[in-house]
């Protein structure tokens, strides 16, 4: 139980941490060549993307782990 909650906290903070990444690059990098800006704003659209997977992963197990709990 205390694992689940340790890796909803991660994909929390990896959630938090690419959506501020990329509003950095996106508002406050304006100085920054644009292909270093694409680079990075890259790389904050892959977090977001890999949260969302990890997220629907974790949710599938934890709904069919509670789904075996009732059965058993």
């Amino acid at each position: 139980m205390g694992r689940m909650w340790l890796d909803w906290a991660a994909i929390g903070f990896v959630g938090v941490f690419g959506v501020l990444w990329t509003g950095v690059v996106v508002f406050a990098a304006l100085d920054t060549p644009m292909m270093l800006r694409v680079v990075q704003g890259g790389f904050g659209v892959f977090l977001l993307i890999w949260v969302g997977l990890r997220a629907l992963r974790l949710a599938r197990r934890t709904r069919a782990t509670a789904r075996h709990r009732r059965t058993a």
